[in-house]
């Protein structure tokens, strides 16, 4: 139970510190549309290349700090188990940020269920990187 309030918490703390300072993003301040197609198409590979050299990861029951290639195996395995529907199966809910950091909240339609997508964007040397994804069950 405290756990789970933690839990909320930080996200609540995370989306209000965005919210507080954010207005509408700049054209370049896009998601990058293969982040997207990654999660649309469970493509752990492709989503991986926007990993930072260590993500926060929280999956299912893996709730940590990963190397990159870890990540990416916690995220196939996720979709092995969870692959998306064929059409539309990632929306963007809501996206907001400031300076070089963005902060994107979605929704991802698997063929065993819904969940929601949280995932930071930084911005270093003109890429944009994910430095925190979350994967949660509706």
């Amino acid at each position: 139970m405290m756990r789970n309030f933690k839990h909320i918490f930080s996200i609540i703390l995370i989306f209000c510190s965005f919210l507080a300072g954010a207005a509408h993003l700049p054209q370049d301040k896009k998601v990058p549309n293969e982040i997207n197609v990654g999660l649309a198409t469970g493509d752990a590979k492709v989503l991986s290349s926007y990993f930072n050299q260590n993500v926060e990861l929280v999956v299912l029951d893996n709730d940590n700090v990963y190397s990159k290639a870890q990540a990416q195996q916690i995220v196939t395995n996720f979709f092995s188990k969870f692959p998306p529907i064929e059409k539309n199966a990632f929306s963007i809910i809501h996206d907001s940020g400031k300076e070089n950091a963005q902060y994107v909240i979605g929704k991802l339609k698997t063929e065993k269920g819904d969940f929601r997508v949280y995932f930071l964007l930084k911005q270093n040397d003109g890429k944009q990187y994910i430095h925190q994804l979350r994967i949660e069950q509706q």
